[in-house]
């Protein structure tokens, strides 16, 4: 077991997740804590009473977090902290991870998956058969497109989007303003967004409210014609409903890249769907050289005796 440095002035950081991430984030989290001021003895094997912070991966061994008496903060790794947010052990703050990176992998992502659908340009890729169709696409702003989930990644969704020119309405549990998006909340708000929309993204943290937010009412409250992409949580979907509404055609298309069971099993029927496009979970990861210096910043404001960002909801789990 490493051994905890001691001092006022050295705060001591356990690193619980796997070889991969350990060998790419030990060198850039030290030197991100340098840049920030902090003097860090990071480590991942350190005595649970002298541990200040843990940098968590959700599936790392570590899930009684009892002896870890003078702990001040876990900064998780990954957006996601529905495998960590309910674990009774854990009474100092868990922090989610938001970095820039992660964001503009999303942006980029769910635009060129929404112009992708939007111009058609599956019909052009799959369809080199020599016959000349002159179907044109409309404008962006004769297109509708609603976000459920108007966090910070679906937020800077909702913006680029209706930067293009689309015609954006957004959908969060409790109220939220956007320029340039119509926004909705709560249940009646749901119906709203799902009822106008031709493309429909899930950018919804998973809770138990929202698990299987997608679902046979839901679905048939979309329009006829409807694309749902996923890059979200695949807690989100009914998987049987939305393969029944894209077998009656109900809806026209689902781009998923999240999945209650990952990898995707291999004899999955959403990998041989005609209707369907699988990404491996790519939408958007976090970005090991930005995500160290949002982890440095929070381990810096709490050796500063100031307020993490980020900071998880328990009631909410997000």
């Amino acid at each position: 077991m490493s051994t905890a440095r001691a001092g006022t002035d050295v705060a001591n950081v356990l690193f619980a997740a796997d070889d991969r991430r350990w060998a790419e984030y030990e060198g850039l989290l030290i030197a991100a804590c340098q840049r920030a001021g902090v003097d860090i003895h990071l480590a991942r094997d350190l005595p649970p009473d002298a541990v200040d912070y843990v940098v968590y991966a959700p599936n790392s061994p570590l899930q009684d977090f009892t002896p870890f008496t003078r702990l001040k903060a876990v900064l998780n790794l990954w957006a996601g902290v529905e495998d960590v947010v309910h674990n009774a052990t854990l009474t100092a703050p868990l922090c989610r991870m938001v970095e820039p990176g992660m964001t503009r992998g999303m942006v980029e992502w769910v635009t060129g998956h929404v112009l992708r659908h939007h111009l058609g340009m599956d019909g052009h890729v799959m369809g080199q058969d020599g016959v000349w169709r002159t179907d044109v696409p409309p404008l962006a702003h004769q297109r509708r497109v609603g976000m459920l989930g108007l966090g910070e990644l679906g937020t800077a969704c909702a913006r680029a989007l209706a930067g293009l020119g689309f015609d954006v309405a957004g959908w969060a549990r409790s109220a939220k303003e956007i320029e340039g998006v119509d926004t909705h909340a709560g249940p009646d708000g749901l119906k709203k967004v799902l009822s106008r929309s031709d493309i429909v993204v899930l950018l919804v943290p998973l809770t138990p409210e929202t698990e299987s937010l997608i679902n046979a009412d839901t679905l048939a409250t979309m329009p006829q014609g409807t694309v749902l992409m996923n890059p979200g949580r695949g807690g989100l979907i009914d998987d049987m409903a939305l393969l029944k509404a894209l077998d009656s055609g109900h809806l026209t298309h689902a781009t998923l890249d999240a999945f209650r069971v990952e990898p995707l099993p291999v004899d999955h029927p959403y990998w041989s769907h005609p209707r369907v496009t699988v990404t491996p979970h790519i939408a958007s990861a976090t970005r090991k050289e930005t995500a160290s210096e949002a982890i440095a910043e929070n381990i810096r404001r709490g050796e500063a005796g100031e307020a993490f960002v980020n900071v998880v909801d328990r009631e909410r789990a997000y």
